[in-house]
C-alpha cells in the first residue's frame, strides 16, 4: 500500500468525496491537474479508487492509512504555510476560515499584508460540540491549538490553529477553500478598518454586485 501512498496520491486520497472529479480534487489540494490525475491513475491501478462518473475510495482503511501517513510526514517535515492551507481538508468536520483568513480566501489571495511567516496563525471556524475532534486532528500533525492566538514564545513552530467555536456553520467556497460568507467578512473588515481599508477596496473592484465605495469609515481600530 505505502508504495502506491506517496505524499500526493494519500493526499489525494483524503482530499476526495464520492463523485468527485478529478478536477475538484485537483483544486481542492491546489495542486496541478495532471499531478492528481497521475496520482489517481496509480490509486486505480492499485485497486484503492475507482472512477466511474466521478471517484471513490473503496475502503476506509485506505483512508485512514492515507491520513496516517500524511500526518507523520508533518511531524517530520513541518508543513508550509501553503500546505497548512489544505491540512483542514482532510478533516472530517465541516470548517470555514474566519477572521484574517476569510479575508484572505475571499480577496483570493490578494490581501495578505502583515502576515509573519515566522508567526503565522491560522484561524479557523468549527461547530463547537466537534471542537475536541479538531484538536486532536491537528495534534497529530503537530499543530497546536488554541481559542485564542499564542505568542510566539510559547510555541516550537511558526504554524498554530486558532479554533472559533460556532453554534453552527454557514459555509461558502471561493477556489477550494471553505469560508465564511462574504457579508460577515465584509462586516469583520469594518470592525476592524484601520487594517483592511485597503481590502475593502480590493473587494470592491472583485465583485460586481458590491458597492462599498468610500463609504467606509474608520471606527474602531481594534487588532484581529
Amino acid at each position: 500500500m505505502y508504495e502506491v501512498l506517496d505524499d500526493t496520491a494519500a493526499q489525494t486520497v483524503l482530499a476526495t468525496e464520492s463523485g468527485d472529479s478529478i478536477r475538484r480534487v485537483a483544486q481542492q489540494l491546489h495542486t496541478p491537474y495532471e499531478t492528481v490525475r497521475q496520482a489517481v491513475n496509480r490509486l486505480e491501478d492499485a485497486g484503492y479508487v475507482i472512477y466511474d462518473d466521478g471517484l471513490t475510495v473503496v475502503d476506509e482503511r485506505v483512508r485512514d492509512a492515507a491520513r496516517e501517513l500524511v500526518a507523520a510526514s508533518a511531524r517530520v517535515s513541518p508543513p508550509s504555510i501553503e500546505e497548512a492551507y489544505v491540512i483542514p481538508q482532510f478533516g472530517d468536520w465541516p470548517f470555514a476560515f474566519t477572521r484574517i483568513d476569510a479575508v484572505y480566501v475571499w480577496t483570493q489571495g490578494g490581501y495578505q499584508v502583515g502576515r509573519n511567516p515566522d508567526d503565522y496563525p491560522l484561524f479557523i471556524a468549527v461547530c463547537k460540540q466537534e471542537v475536541d475532534a479538531w484538536a486532536a486532528f491537528f495534534e497529530s500533525f503537530d499543530l497546536p491549538t488554541a481559542f485564542e492566538r499564542q505568542s510566539r514564545d510559547e510555541l516550537d513552530g511558526p504554524l498554530q490553529i486558532v479554533l472559533e467555536p460556532r453554534s453552527s456553520l454557514d459555509v461558502d467556497h471561493v477556489e477550494g477553500y471553505p469560508v465564511i460568507p462574504r457579508a460577515e467578512t465584509i462586516e469583520y473588515m469594518r470592525e476592524h478598518y484601520a487594517q483592511f481599508q485597503s481590502a475593502l477596496a480590493l473587494l470592491d473592484r472583485m465583485y460586481e454586485d458590491l458597492d462599498i465605495g468610500g463609504s467606509y469609515r474608520e471606527t474602531d481600530r481594534a487588532q484581529p
